[in-house]
């Protein structure tokens, strides 16, 4: 695999014939959702087309926030990071999760008046997070060069190790019970009677009750075969990582000139912290209407790019049959080119503010494909055209930490619990039910 080293997981020889449930993908949100049901007493088989963690869950920044989220996932990300705090006992193994703090910077007085009017979506949490000012940013970052107004600063957020999360929590689901099922690609949802009787994937069948899909951004692909329309575009943010450095700071720091996150290695992920590359597709125009709100509200941090992912795309058939290979057994690991320019001004920016990153060694670059949608909000939600299937995606860059939260509410959808936070922010039908799409800049 071309892009970061994951720790590998070995998938199952044998297919079941029947589960309860069938998960599709293996990130982040698809084991944490294994996990979960497993634990519930349910019969679970996770198929994923290529390996476990091998895209976005183990290309992103490796953030753990409840900080700057959108509003709406404020509950669900406070119920999450409660999850982290028992992750490596509850799995067995290490995450390289830690309560290292993360400080938004502010470069003037108005982002530090809407960082701090945003602070107020933590008033009913209890949430070690405030606005700090410019002498204890300083304070707080020995060495920093930075000129800033201040910033908001949790000190209860996180940090966690995306090439160690989802194979520990996918390896935690197996000790439960859990079938983990690696290069098995589902090529589609069987019905009978309306509802989910099965899936077909590419090693034969297994017959089940309830499906989660958890594709990332292949998951509007795979909704389409099975005649849903699910709006989603794919937006590549690139990665440095850098060898261990002494000296760096301690805290994960977003400014618009470079984000970093110190690595459990002692070496750091660096990213432009602002801009993102959106690559013209079929679905751009797919999806256009739906998006241009969001295009709107962000066109300052997208970069749009024609080229040669159009006709890449294009070349992708919107349909087959259950009896043929599907697209996802072609492409079994999304593995975009990195922006090397961007990578190397953030990597400028990084060494003006810090100098001691002029000592910085780059060890990888990478890119990943963020699977976006219109509202810039994931989809987690029964189908009620399909009664028995379920969706867990559209996580737009926040999936990462979010994660296990993600996981236990679709759990909870899927075993008829009372869901763990109000789900109507997340519901499939949002797009299609009339409902006033919501742009909340800025997250």
């Amino acid at each position: 695999m071309p892009g970061p080293f994951v720790v590998p997981v070995h998938g199952d020889v044998d297919l079941p014939e029947k589960v309860d449930v069938v998960v599709i993908g293996g990130g982040i949100i698809g084991t944490s959702t294994a996990l979960e049901l497993v634990e519930r007493g349910l019969k679970v088989a996770l198929c994923e087309k290529g390996g476990i963690g091998h895209e976005q869950s183990s290309r992103n920044w490796g953030w753990v926030r409840i900080t700057r989220r959108d509003p709406r996932e404020v509950p669900l990300m406070a119920e999450a990071l409660r999850i982290w705090d028992g992750m490596a006992e509850r799995t067995g193994r290490d995450l390289g999760f830690k309560r290292s703090g993360i400080a938004f910077a502010c470069a003037d007085d108005k982002a530090y008046a809407e960082h701090e009017k945003w602070l107020e979506n933590l008033r009913d949490y209890q949430i070690d997070s405030r606005m700090i000012s410019a002498d204890e940013f300083a304070q707080l970052n020995p060495g920093c060069k930075m000129k800033v107004k201040g910033a908001l600063y949790t000190a209860a957020d996180a940090r966690a190790e995306p090439q160690k999360a989802a194979p520990a929590i996918a390896e935690a689901a197996r000790d439960r019970g859990a079938y983990i099922l690696t290069e098995c690609a589902v090529r589609g949802i069987e019905t009978s009677g309306g509802y989910v009787s099965g899936v077909v994937t590419e090693r034969g069948p297994i017959a089940c009750e309830q499906v989660v899909l958890a594709g990332g951004a292949w998951s509007s692909l795979f909704a389409r075969n099975n005649g849903l329309r699910l709006p989603q575009l794919k937006v590549k943010n690139s990665v440095i990582r850098t060898k261990p450095l002494e000296g760096g700071p301690e805290m994960a720091i977003w400014s618009e000139g470079f984000s970093i996150r110190k690595r459990q290695d002692g070496g750091y992920t660096i990213a432009d912290g602002f801009r993102n590359i959106v690559d013209i597709v079929p679905d751009s125009f797919r999806y256009m209407k739906d998006f241009l709100p969001a295009l709107g509200a962000e066109w300052k941090a997208l970069m749009l790019r024609f080229g040669g992912r159009f006709y890449d795309e294009a070349r992708i058939p919107n349909r087959w049959r259950l009896d043929e290979a599907s697209p996802f057994e072609y492409n079994r690991v999304l593995d975009p080119k990195p922006a090397f320019n961007l990578q190397d001004k953030a990597l400028a920016n990084l060494r003006e503010a810090f100098p001691v990153f002029n000592d910085a060694q780059i060890a990888q670059r990478w890119a990943g494909a963020i699977d976006v949608t219109p509202d810039a909000i994931p989809v987690i939600s029964p189908v009620d055209q399909i009664p028995g299937f379920h969706i867990a995606t559209g996580f737009s860059g926040h999936g990462f930490g979010i994660g296990p939260g993600a996981g236990r509410l679709m759990a909870d959808l899927v075993t008829g619990r009372t869901p763990v936070v109000d789900t109507k922010p997340f519901r499939f039908n949002r797009f299609s039910d009339g409902t006033k799409i919501e742009i909340i800049s800025g997250f």
